[in-house]
Formats: structure tokens, sequence, C-alpha cells
């Protein structure tokens, strides 16, 4: 099993929307994943609470696959595609982890 995880730090503002709008679009286009792309067996995605300290992440992505392969399909699978299109024009910076475990 695989474990990828992923966290981004957004803009303030980006795309004509707020940190706060353009997180709850990454979220739901995410969520969206697990219908069209069968390899991802768990994804939970979770934004920052507005109280928690500024330098934390905004974003965090924790999802599970059954090896690297599908793992590799999830990435290049064209609705994946599309969603990072959208949070590289809104994000700033970037951080991951793949695990086995």
């Amino acid at each position: 099993m695989i474990k990828h995880i992923v966290l981004f730090k957004l803009a303030d503002e980006a795309e004509g929307n707020s940190k706060a709008e353009n997180a709850a679009i990454i979220k739901q286009r995410l969520e969206t994943l697990k219908v069209s792309i069968p390899e991802i067996l768990k994804m939970e995605v979770s934004i920052n609470h507005p109280d928690a300290p500024a330098g934390n992440y905004d974003i965090v992505l924790d999802s599970e696959f059954k090896n690297l392969d599908d793992l590799q399909t999830y990435i290049t699978h064209p609705e994946h595609q599309k969603v990072g299109g959208f949070i590289v024009k809104v994000r700033t910076e970037r951080a991951a982890i793949d695990y086995e475990f």
C-alpha cells in the first residue's frame, strides 16, 4: 500500500477568488476524483483551521493506493490533470511524500 500526502499553501487571492474560496474549490474538485479514478482507495482532503498559525499549510490531501503503479495512474489521469492545472494557478508552495505502509 502507498500513502500519498500532499500539502499546499495558497495565495491570498488568485483566479478571482480568496484563499478560502480556492481552498473550498480544491477540496471539492479533489474529492470528486474518487468517483472517476478507481485506483484511489482512500482520499481525505482537509482545510487548515482559520485560527491556526499563519505559517501552516492551507490544504492537506491524504490518499492511499494499492501500489506505485496505481498512484502513477492517478497522477497522469486527465481528470487529476485538470484539478492540478487549477491548483498550480492558486498555490504558492507544495510539499509531498509517498511512502509504503
